[in-house]
């Protein structure tokens, strides 16, 4: 363990992330945002998400040792990927920088200043992308490196040049896009799932300022005549990675959090009205009928519709007085009176239901009390029939307070 605190290349090889799972990660944000990115292509906003998922793939895809070995191979230039990889990354970093003026400034945001930026965006980095296959074309670089080709060539006439020049485009970008995300995260109204999203975004961004720390600080020692190739060969790829993973978290959770959590709100909604489901059974003998492949919204609407409409011709047996009386015993038991309301009508409830069972049809003069506020607020009235005994007591200190003949 000591040898390996020693040597931090052995440490962080210890530690290494494949290029692969960010790819995986990446392309799962992907997927999840690509039918509505087809569906809505004209929307400038969802064409840069879709834009930087795609770079971002392709980054980690064609960046791995094995298909860099391979590109060259097949192009037969020792290191034709260097300029590609470089291409990539570059307009990976303008993708970051067009989505977020984009997404802060909203759709509906024409300005010329946003205008503006998005077009001093698209020139700079195409002149840069431009620039990196210029330079790599008066450059001699004619032994391939697979993993050190940064530090290998820091010292080499032009290819030094484009080096400090994807990696300058690159830094300049995140700082940017970093800085943006961070301020906009810190607004107030914004959406929990957005704001969190935002800052995994920002946290992403923040890895890959470290990235290219530790790529400029292993080519300026080789400038002086020192060695810290590790930086470059062991620390930026995990760094790398581990930025991407976090990058994707932050476009997969605003979306998949929102639909998690509206799932989940419908499935507990079900759940919670299945006590006054079940005595609402007891009533009229029937249920709900099971449908397999019934969404858990329809599957909801069809256990409150059964509930209300079980619920509605019993009201006829509602005793307001008996309702009254639970109401002020739930509160003198100290119940807040929120909790005390569903606790009266879960009582009044079951005192109709009682009262149906020992008169099946009520007189015809009899019509009830306004059954709206029942009809309406039957998710806490199951809630409190959640908890029985809550409702016993409040029933038996009710009786208490019947008025003397």
């Amino acid at each position: 363990m000591r040898e390996l605190a020693l040597d931090p290349a052995r440490f962080l090889s210890e530690f290494y992330i494949s290029f692969w799972i960010p790819t995986a990660v990446l392309t799962a944000a992907l997927v999840l945002k690509l039918p509505t990115i087809i569906r809505l292509w004209r929307d400038p906003l969802l064409r840069a998400v879709g834009g930087l998922l795609l770079l971002a793939c392709a980054v980690f895809v064609f960046c791995t040792p094995s298909t860099i070995h391979r590109v060259n191979r097949l192009t037969g230039v020792p290191n034709f990927s260097a300029p590609w990889c470089y291409s990539l990354i570059t307009a990976m970093s303008a993708s970051g920088l067009l989505l977020i003026v984009t997404w802060r400034n909203g759709l509906s945001d024409r300005s010329a200043a946003t205008r503006r930026a998005v077009r001093w965006v698209v020139s700079v980095y195409s002149a840069v992308i431009v620039a990196l296959w210029a330079l790599f074309l008066l450059a001699d670089a004619p032994v391939e490196r697979i993993r050190d080709l940064d530090t290998y060539y820091a010292g080499t006439p032009f290819m030094r040049e484009e080096i400090l020049l994807y990696l300058c485009a690159h830094a300049t970008a995140c700082l940017v896009t970093s800085r943006l995300i961070w301020n906009w995260a810190h607004t107030e109204g914004l959406d929990a799932f957005l704001r969190w999203g935002l800052k995994l975004l920002g946290a992403g961004y923040a890895l890959n300022i470290v990235f290219n720390g530790a790529k400029l600080t292993a080519v300026g020692a080789r400038w002086c005549g020192h060695d810290l190739d590790w930086l470059s060969t062991d620390l930026a790829p995990p760094v790398a990675s581990l930025s991407a993973i976090l990058v994707a978290a932050g476009f997969i959770l605003p979306h998949a959090g929102q639909y998690l959590y509206d799932r989940w709100r419908v499935r507990l909604a079900h759940r919670e009205l299945r006590p006054l489901y079940q005595l609402m059974r007891t009533v009229s003998g029937d249920s709900v009928p099971f449908v397999l492949r019934a969404t858990p919204e329809l599957r909801l609407t069809r256990r409150e519709t059964f509930v209300r409409d079980v619920l509605l011709p019993l009201t006829r047996y509602l005793d307001t007085d008996l309702a009254t009386r639970s109401y002020d015993a739930a509160r003198a038991l100290g119940h807040p009176a929120e909790r005390a309301r569903a606790l009266a009508a879960a009582a009044a409830v079951l005192d109709a239901v009682e009262h149906k069972r020992r008169t099946p049809e009520p007189p015809e003069s009899v019509t009830g009390p306004d059954p709206t506020n029942l009809l309406s607020d039957i998710a806490p009235v199951s809630r409190a029939l959640r908890r029985p005994e809550e409702v016993e007591a409040v029933r038996a200190r009710a009786r208490e307070r019947v008025p003397s003949a």
